[in-house]
């Protein structure tokens, strides 16, 4: 059963998280403490992960990736809709569609790093949100380590379709500095588009350490075309038993109540790309 905003079930939920909240602040103080008395390097390494130098100063975040069959799915989302908040983007079933447009250079380097598993790596890509050109944003997520970061500023239509067609024009002039490294990727490493990305994501977030859990469904990659706006753009799943993907985020640690709710879930964490999966196809990709 869900409980929709303002209802009186919802509203004691909220008091209920709202005192975890403060809970869980009480014991990350408590836990960097020790980290600080015991010297303990494992302890500092879940509260703090730090970007290697020459990184982006951008804010480092865990992201863990599993895959769940329909099952899992079912009993885990409705457990989270119980004690989490409902992503502010759904709609009434909780869901958006995202589709996103991949980029890489003319060697494929980030997709030949997924595979040979580098740890620091880049990827960068044009993402819209049910089929609409209402918000267009462009991103570039690093990957170092455990550790996440992603730059992402909003674009207009007209400089989304400059970058489709691969024209790094004018960008080098742009304040924005991910607009002046697409500039510098584009002129020295022929940036370009990739692929297509497609599913539908339901989400959860708790303001206790961002937390933000994810069920991506119904995968799909467009295949040779990177038509971002075409709606009806044919595509294909890349998975043989069409599962789901469920991702988990959070800043430095995992409030104890929310993974203890995952453990009900007997999935084993993958290195889950969904930018590989989606180029499994093309010929010139091998896995």
């Amino acid at each position: 059963m869900r409980y929709w905003p303002g209802s009186p079930r919802q509203q004691h939920i909220c008091a209920v998280c709202r005192r975890t909240h403060g809970r869980v602040e009480h014991e990350l103080r408590q836990l960097a403490a020790c980290a600080g008395v015991m010297g303990s390097d494992r302890l500092a390494g879940l509260l703090s992960h730090r970007p290697p130098a020459g990184s982006l100063e951008i804010p480092a975040r865990h992201e863990l990736k599993y895959f769940i069959n329909f099952g899992e799915y079912a009993h885990l989302s409705r457990t989270l809709d119980y004690v989490l908040y409902r992503d502010q983007n759904g709609d009434e079933f909780n869901e958006y569609h995202i589709r996103s447009l991949y980029f890489d250079d003319e060697y494929n380097t980030a997709f030949a790093d997924k595979l040979r598993g580098v740890q620091d790596r880049d990827k960068y890509r044009i993402r819209i949100y049910n089929f609409s050109d209402a918000l267009i944003r462009l991103e570039r997520k690093q990957k170092y380590g455990d550790g996440i970061a992603k730059q992402s500023i909003a674009i207009s239509r007209e400089l989304c379709e400059q970058l489709m067609a691969a024209d790094p024009t004018g960008l080098e002039k742009s304040d924005q500095p991910l607009l002046r490294d697409v500039y510098r990727q584009m002129r020295t490493r022929g940036l370009k588009p990739a692929v297509i990305v497609d599913y539908v994501r339901e989400a959860y977030v708790h303001p206790a350490e961002h937390v933000r859990i994810t069920f991506d469904k119904q995968l799909r990659t467009g295949l040779f075309s990177q038509d971002l706006f075409e709606r009806w753009l044919p595509t294909v799943c890349p998975l043989e038993d069409n599962s789901m993907i469920l991702e988990v985020k959070y800043d430095n640690y995992l409030p104890d109540y929310i993974r203890r709710l995952l453990w009900s879930c007997n999935a084993q964490r993958s290195a889950i790309s969904k930018y590989t999966l989606c180029r499994r196809f093309e010929p010139n990709c091998e896995h």
